[in-house]
């Protein structure tokens, strides 16, 4: 494969890793506010999420810092699409006035 393909899939890659770290991160978050033991809940999050993400740059960046600047690029796409995707709905049809009442 040449080397434009390999970019490509390097950025794509980081998407991958990003949805799963963010999307894990958000998946984490909502099981550990229900649990009885919320702090093995983040800490196993954070060692697995941490390692899959630390592991998939390794693999995909190999000897070359473009695809590793690609793969990053990536994993923060992947973070503004996850946040935005799990973003709570809000009505803004309610105004909201924090001025004081006469």
């Amino acid at each position: 494969m040449n080397e434009t393909g390999l970019l490509i899939l390097a950025g794509l890659a980081g998407v991958l890793l990003g949805v799963v770290f963010f999307g894990g991160l958000w998946w984490t978050v909502r099981q550990g506010l229900a649990s009885q033991h919320p702090a093995r809940w983040f800490f196993i999050s954070l060692l697995l999420r941490t390692g899959i993400t630390l592991a998939g740059f390794y693999y995909v960046s190999g000897d070359a810092w473009q695809r590793l600047l690609l793969c990053l690029l990536g994993f923060i796409m992947a973070r503004l699409l996850v946040t935005r995707l799990t973003r709570p709905k809000t009505d803004l049809t309610q105004e909201t006035c924090h001025a004081p009442k006469p």
